[in-house]
């Protein structure tokens, strides 16, 4: 019997540099677990034996978040063993991924409860993993752009679309103007989940010391951003090419989660639902021109649910890269008023398998503040070897 699936409560870590930031010796299975603690101390009235599972989503599934890291997280931060634990990987869009399984399981009666968000630490795991290893007859025959690095799929995208470097750098700027605001403003205060760090180090003397802080404001944005500056940067990936660290999204470290609640557990509890998710949709496009692909999975997300893009009210659009994300915006005559409200991932950061839960969090908190109450968000990005995703909630 189909029932409908709501999101009960949502929160998230802020986003620390990666390699050498913040949460740069704190491990992603610990992220996630000290969130979930988090989320649970503001369910009280939610027995921890009473959720069906846990879904990670994680885009570098090795070494410090191997061994189904989920299931470990479920065992840290929930202590207890009746809980399993599943990791899901879709590169970027892990996260979203994850939040829209156990919404389907849920509405098909095969779960009540589900917590699912993502979690990435690209300080430990770098991009692309330890060992990648590329099938050699694949590329032997012509499909190396099922490989290409991402920084080279942005130069595609740039060339066919005929985007200059100073538009991408001009939109770089922006995104760190937006989050610098957002900050002065503490948008963001509501949503973080503090996390204590613990570092070790040697003093001048060689002696060893211990330092705890709390990391509650996310390290990306940076107030020394100017045009100037950014057009003094190389590009990374291609001579002669535009794409550069300053116009690409931050390597960074997060975990965001959702607790996901059938229409029974929410009214049994007396709990008021933050938002449900409308639909979701993934398609896929050339690997080498990979960031044009919310282009695709946006109309199909809006033909799933009925809705026009003229029906959302807030829109997060990860920006991988500047050149997909003034690309899709073109393609798709997004209202560039009403996108990335508070900077995106050039100057918020993008913590992989974590991004598309943070972006979810970010929206439900965001609409509340500006009492956009049963109204819509449209989240999506484009993912790796060609595809894109795109999710979309009613916010209540």
């Amino acid at each position: 019997m189909k029932t409908t699936a709501y999101i009960a409560q949502a929160y998230r870590t802020a986003v620390a540099k990666a390699p050498r930031g913040g949460f740069r010796f704190t491990r992603p299975d610990d992220l996630a677990a000290e969130t979930i603690k988090f989320i649970m101390q503001k369910l009280p009235q939610l027995d921890k034996n009473r959720i069906d599972d846990v879904i990670v989503g994680n885009a570098m599934p090795e070494a410090e978040q191997g061994l189904n890291m989920a299931r470990l997280i479920s065992l840290m931060g929930l202590e207890t063993d009746k809980v399993p634990g599943v990791t899901v990987n879709r590169y970027c869009a892990s996260g979203l991924e994850s939040i829209a399984i156990a919404t389907a399981k849920i509405q098909n009666g095969m779960a009540d409860c589900i917590i699912a968000g993502g979690a990435e630490s690209m300080s430990f795991i770098p991009m692309g993993g330890h060992k990648p290893v590329p099938n050699y007859t694949l590329a032997k025959k012509g499909y190396e752009s099922y490989y290409w690095g991402m920084g080279l799929t942005a130069e595609a995208v740039a060339q066919k679309y005929g985007i200059s470097r100073e538009e991408q750098d001009e939109y770089s700027y922006r995104s760190h103007q937006k989050a610098l605001k957002a900050q002065a403003e503490n948008r963001f205060e509501d949503q973080i989940v503090p996390i204590e760090v613990e570092q070790t180090f040697l003093d001048s003397e060689e002696k060893k010391k211990i330092k705890t802080h709390t990391l509650t404001k996310d390290e990306g944005p940076r107030a020394d951003t100017s045009l100037t500056a950014l057009a003094g940067l190389k590009p990374v990936f291609a001579d002669g090419g535009s794409v550069t660290a300053g116009n690409s999204s931050q390597m960074s470290d997060g975990a965001a989660f959702t607790v996901v609640m059938s229409e029974r557990m929410i009214k049994e509890l007396h709990l008021e639902p933050i938002a449900r998710l409308v639909g979701y949709s993934v398609a896929g496009v050339p690997p080498k021109i990979m960031g044009i692909g919310p282009k695709e999975a946006i109309p199909k997300v809006m033909h799933q649910t009925g809705l026009k893009l003229n029906d959302m009210a807030l829109i997060e659009l990860n920006e991988a890269f500047a050149s997909q994300s003034i690309a899709v915006m073109r393609a798709m005559d997004m209202n560039a008023e009403i996108t990335n409200v508070n900077g995106g991932a050039i100057a918020m950061g993008h913590p992989l398998g974590c991004t598309g839960a943070k972006l979810s969090v970010q929206a439900f908190d965001e609409m509340k503040k500006r009492n956009l109450k049963n109204k819509h968000a449209l989240i999506t990005m484009c993912v790796g070897t060609g595809q894109g995703a795109a999710g979309i909630y009613e916010v209540y």
